[in-house]
């Protein structure tokens, strides 16, 4: 109640706004009052003329207009503005002009009465009685006011019925005054709920109308609504401008036959469209209803969410909602979802789908008792047209291979890429065994095809490797690793065959996996070591060179032979760390040798790439103290497949510092006469089964040799023959004419020193020791 009276500001409100909407109807009321407080005053002078002094009579009604034109100057000030909030000392201005009006009325309650009889006093008392209850019901709203004025001339009238004696008058005057007071609690207490609602509901009003009007300016959206037969109706500008049409052509359309295109006619309608016919028929409301529809003969994505309508008896009216074009939202989802699962090169499905599929095949063959298989398929050479072609013509010829591949398959088999030139295969049946290496051989016959991009014939062929589940594998991981297993045994066979995978594989890929981890910590643990195998003079028989052949003696795995750890030192690149120790260690053993004796150390292609392999080169040499022309750095033809031209940069500063260059296992490899002329090579080294061909007067080998033979000398480069084990075989390598030898017949490959010991020997029985 003290609140409401402004006598006090209560916690956790906003008062001062609650006043406001209090004095908003007071200020309405002003000039209304200052009429009836002139009638009311009329009729008191009236009532006393010919009795009281009519000076008395004057001073009352000039103190009255007084104290109501202050009042309605006080009402200005308050509504300057319509200000939405008023405080407590503005509310005590408003009493203050209240108490003025209210003590100019004081002035015929106590000064007039003592001319007069009671008669005139009860009039006095039932005008003033008249104000009191007219300023409860006009100002009961800022029940302060009400107060102030009720209090000073009520307590006028009780004080002049007491001084003459009127006691039933002034106790009647008192219970007037309570009643008013109650009543002007409940007239305040009611009109301030009446505003909070009031105002409420404005406010709410003007939020809804911000949000329509934001929500009518967004281009994407647009308000809807069907009556009872779902017609159109109230179309908005941004409806019918979704519908391509104006206002007028949508209006009082079935909403159906807009926006299903050519299928209104035929009856042909979208699953997306019956669910929504089927909605609005049942009259129901639904959210976020993804729409195929169709704007003349083009096809849009429309998200509609309706809620029905009721008219003001509770009937249903209609359905009203909101709708937006999602078109370019549900084509972009489209596509993110088709990249996720499809290769964008090939258009062939990726490997999270060759999975799924896989999965699926799997469960089907388990829960019918039959067998699914999975094949994995890699190109032979691929690596060769993208290093000598470019990846834009590999990318050509990927796309080409994807569509043999959709060819050769039927309806039982998936086909897919994985990445790179790896390509799998799913057949989801597999029952008949012979269905797997029939669609192997069909991979392979139809992908060793020629194939034309870009003015260029190309040749690559497949390997395939195949594991049938769920004999190989119970799970999708299990089936697509032996997969792997199965592939590499075709490859390492030779390339364009098939291979099905054999416990066998999982066994050697283990031991390959142990070995691996055993081989990175080979050095740190000083398991490795170097032998030396000797390289003699063909004519002379005198030690010309040593060749460095790395050990690795595991104490896990015993001796391991090379060609089981260095291709996995080459393929996990431990080889250079290796590669860089060999050198060392060979440099540093060679200086304990005679000057004209030379050392050959193996150099693998992934050194040579190494950006840094000529600065090893120099370390190597610098701390042994190795002259550089006695360091032979021997390299396979392999080296030139991946980039030539770095291989050629490495090498060629190499030659720079003095070292020569030895060509190992020659007329092996990818040979090309072209490198011969490009890389001034010091030796060349012909490979072993060239020497046992010849020995077993193989006209093929002998040719061979006797061509190298002739070539080098033409390029003044010297000849090794590798793999003389027998006297024979070596008078053969001297009548050929090879430069040098190196053979288990002049000596295996022995530690440090004992390659030492043969320098300590006399060079007249050097052949003899050499053979012991």
């Amino acid at each position: 109640m003290l609140a409401l009276l402004g006598l006090r500001d209560p916690d956790g409100g906003d008062w001062n706004r609650l006043r406001a909407l209090q004095f908003s109807q007071v200020n309405q009321t002003a000039r209304l009052r200052v009429v009836v407080h002139a009638v009311c005053a009329s009729i008191a002078i009236l009532l006393y003329a010919g009795q009281a002094p009519v000076a008395l009579l004057a001073s009352f009604a000039v103190a009255l207009a007084a104290a109501l034109h202050f009042t309605l100057r006080i009402d200005r000030l308050l509504s300057v503005d319509e200000r939405p909030r008023i405080t407590r000392a503005e509310i005590n201005r408003k009493a203050a002009a209240t108490a003025t009006v209210a003590l100019a009325w004081c002035i015929p309650v106590l000064a007039f009465t003592s001319f007069a009889g009671d008669t005139e006093r009860a009039g006095t008392a039932l005008l003033l009685a008249a104000l009191i209850v007219g300023s409860t019901l006009a100002l009961g709203v800022a029940p302060f006011i009400t107060v102030v004025f009720g209090s000073i001339t009520g307590l006028a009238m009780i004080a002049s019925f007491l001084w003459f004696g009127q006691f039933g008058m002034a106790i009647a005057v008192a219970v007037l005054l309570v009643v008013v007071l109650i009543g002007v609690a409940n007239v305040a207490r009611i009109h301030m709920n009446a505003c909070l609602a009031e105002a409420g509901n404005i406010e709410k009003s003007e939020v809804v109308s911000l949000l329509l009007r934001e929500f009518e300016e967004n281009q994407a959206d647009w308000l809807w609504q069907v009556d009872v037969n779902r017609l159109v109706r109230s179309a908005s500008p941004r409806f019918a401008f979704a519908l391509g049409k104006s206002i007028e052509e949508v209006e009082g359309k079935p909403f159906l036959e807009l926006i299903s295109g050519e299928g209104w006619s035929t009856g042909q309608f979208s699953t997306s469209l019956h669910d929504l016919a089927e909605r609005l028929k049942r009259r129901e409301s639904f959210s976020n209803l993804l729409v195929k529809v169709f704007i003349g003969r083009e096809q849009r994505w429309w998200e509609l969410s309706g809620t029905p309508m009721l008219d003001d008896n509770g009937a249903y009216a209609g359905i009203r909602g909101v709708g937006s074009d999602v078109t370019e939202q549900r084509e972009s989802s489209e596509k993110i979802a088709y990249l996720a699962r499809y290769d964008t090169l090939t258009g062939l499905p990726n490997r999270l789908m060759l999975t799924e599929a896989l999965g699926d095949a799997l469960r089907y063959a388990e829960q019918w008792r039959t067998r699914c298989a999975f094949l994995m398929i890699d190109l032979d050479r691929f690596k060769s047209v993208n290093d000598s072609l470019g990846h834009q013509v590999g990318d050509k010829l990927l796309a080409q291979v994807s569509a043999r591949l959709k060819e050769v398959l039927g309806d039982n088999e998936f086909c897919g890429r994985l990445g790179g030139d790896e390509f799998a295969i799913v057949i989801r049946d597999a029952t008949d065994r012979s269905c797997i290496e029939r669609v192997a051989k069909s991979v392979i016959a139809r992908l060793s095809q020629p194939y034309e991009v870009d003015h260029h014939t190309l040749y690559v062929g497949a390997s395939v490797g195949s594991a049938v589940g769920p004999r190989d594998g119970r799970t999708v991981e299990d089936l697509m690793r032996n997969g792997d297993l199965a592939l590499y045994r075709a490859k390492d066979d030779g390339g364009g065959e098939h291979r099905g995978y054999e416990p066998a594989l999982h066994a050697n890929a283990e031991e390959r996996r142990q070995l691996e981890f055993a081989l990175r910590r080979a050095l740190e643990n000083r398991e490795m070591e170097l032998n030396f195998q000797p390289v003699v003079n063909a004519q002379s028989e005198e030690v010309v060179s040593f060749e460095a052949l790395v050990r690795w003696n595991s104490p896990e795995h015993g001796p391991v032979r090379p060609d089981k750890f260095v291709p996995i030192a080459e393929d996990t690149r431990l080889i250079v760390p290796i590669g860089t120790w060999v050198m060392e260690q060979a440099c540093r053993e060679a200086t304990n040798w005679p000057d004209h004796v030379r050392i050959a150390v193996n150099v693998s292609p992934e050194q040579l790439f190494e950006p840094d392999f000529a600065s090893t080169v120099v370390q190597a040499l610098t701390v042994s103290g190795l002259d550089a022309q006695r360091l032979e750095l021997e390299v396979t033809e392999s080296i030139f497949l991946r980039d030539a031209s770095v291989a050629r940069a490495s090498l060629e500063q190499c030659l720079a510092l003095g070292c020569t260059i030895a060509l190992d296992d020659f007329g092996t490899g990818y040979s090309s006469l072209g490198y011969l002329r490009k890389l001034p090579f010091s030796t060349i080294k012909i490979d072993r089964s060239f020497v046992q061909g010849a020995a077993q007067s193989s006209k093929e080998s002998l040719a061979i040799i006797r061509a190298v033979v002739a070539m080098a000398d033409a390029l003044e480069m010297t000849t090794t023959a590798e793999g003389v084990e027998s006297a024979e075989e070596a008078e053969l390598i001297r009548k050929l004419g090879c430069t040098k030898i190196q053979g288990y017949y002049f000596g295996r490959p022995m530690r440090a020193p004992d390659a030492l010991q043969l320098f300590r020997r006399r060079q007249s029985d050097a052949p003899d020791r050499l053979r012991a």
